[in-house]
């Protein structure tokens, strides 16, 4: 079993590029089976997630090539292959396959998401909006069974916020007959860079970024050449571990704007930060108050960055509140945490964090970003090793981690 070993104690210093979006690329991938010919993936990080749907596609017989931060995606011999079993139920976002293979072919069957275990994913709202568009759904042996005669135009009301609701509506919507308007639809930059990739495909699509989005259907779509957009939470998780370490350092090719609320935050701790065009710096402080935190839906605080900045808020010199009111099961780190010596009580939602110095121990990665949170922990440990399991969730969604951090100035290794 793989293992994370850090020698903490250590300030990060220097400059770390982050790599395009995590969040964006398993979306914008199964986007690029809608086009008939060729699309080109920029930036795209290098991930395991990425490598599975990478496979994925080339089952459905997609023509896939790789090379350093670059993707070719050659949709043009795709078949509609049912994916039950297998590769897609290592992927939380094994689900956009639903509305690219129903936009594509009319029909899917894709088993139901995997990938971390911190909460069932619901996807009752993805349901409501293939229904509303024709397309009769059923869930059998764990997997959805989606067939649609012809996919029409609708008005889907959103009941909840949901990232991965909106952008399935848009991919199955994108080749509908007719006009689809999604009400109270997500904000995030990701859904934002989605939808320009599919524009660039031929799609007809705006009101993206607001609750409202109108989607004009077509009758093919072609290839085209895109570049992800930063990822947002792989920055923040950075801006944090230099803020924890009492660092300095350079987070650049992000946009600050995506980074707002947490910037906002971190200013409120007693962290110093310089904003350039494409980056942030970041310069922690020896005394940091405590701080109030709410993790909402963007542009709110993003419930992704939750985990990593309970580790922060452990170095304050007071009592802090962490709520999540987007996930009401993301504190399966705390106990993880509490051994590493952290004073921390769970109530409800919410997390109760007193501060207090943390220790070297054992410990094990629950999820993606509770993985991330153990890091940052273990970087503030001023003696003894720090030894993380479950890597394997932390390799989800963190390009070249140990050799950033290291880079820094870390002492972080596999064993």
């Amino acid at each position: 079993m793989e293992k994370l070993l850090i020698a903490g104690g250590a300030p990060l210093r220097g400059t770390v590029t982050i790599s395009g979006a995590k969040n964006s690329a398993v979306a914008l991938i199964p986007a690029a089976i809608l086009a008939e010919s060729t699309v080109i993936l920029d930036n795209l990080p290098d991930l395991s997630d990425v490598a599975i749907y990478s496979e994925l596609l080339t089952e459905f017989g997609a023509v896939v090539e790789r090379q350093a931060d670059q993707m070719k995606i050659d949709p043009s011999a795709l078949r509609s292959v049912p994916m039950p079993n297998g590769n897609v139920k290592k992927l939380r976002a094994s689900y956009y396959l639903m509305g690219a293979l129903l936009g594509r072919f009319g029909e899917a069957v894709v088993g139901l998401p995997g990938g971390c275990n911190f909460e069932p994913r619901p996807i009752d709202q993805h349901i409501k909006g293939f229904e509303a568009l024709g397309a009769q759904v059923s869930i059998e042996g764990g997997a959805i069974h989606i067939r649609a005669k012809e996919l029409r135009g609708a008005k889907v009301y959103l009941d909840v916020v949901s990232v991965g609701a909106t952008i399935n509506l848009m991919l199955a919507a994108a080749r509908a007959k007719g006009v689809t308007i999604i009400e109270n639809a997500a904000k995030e930059p990701e859904i934002i860079d989605v939808a320009t990739l599919l524009n660039s495909m031929g799609a007809r699509i705006i009101g993206v970024g607001t609750e409202t989005i109108r989607i004009e259907g077509v009758d093919s779509l072609h290839g085209c050449r895109h570049s992800i957009i930063p990822d947002r939470i792989q920055a923040g998780t950075y801006m944090i571990a230099a803020a924890a370490t009492r660092g300095d350092v350079l987070v650049d090719n992000i946009i600050p704007k995506h980074l707002e609320a947490i910037t906002a935050k971190m200013l409120e701790l007693g962290v110093r930060i310089e904003e350039h065009d494409e980056a942030l710096r970041v310069i922690g402080s020896e005394v940091y108050e405590p701080v109030d935190v709410k993790a909402l839906v963007y542009p709110g605080f993003a419930t992704d960055i939750q985990s990593p900045m309970c580790s922060l808020l452990t170095q304050t010199r007071g009592t802090s509140v962490l709520t999540d009111y987007v996930f009401s099961s993301r504190f399966k780190y705390v106990p993880e945490l509490v051994r590493m010596g952290a004073k921390i009580k769970l109530e409800g939602r919410s997390a109760i964090i007193e501060g207090s110095p943390l220790r070297a121990a054992a410990v094990r990665a629950t999820d993606l970003r509770a993985g991330a949170a153990l890091v940052v922990a273990g970087l503030t440990v001023k003696s003894g090793i720090t030894e993380i399991t479950g890597v394997e969730y932390i390799d989800r969604g963190y390009d070249r981690l140990v050799e950033n951090l290291a880079g820094l100035g870390a002492e972080i290794w596999r064993a």
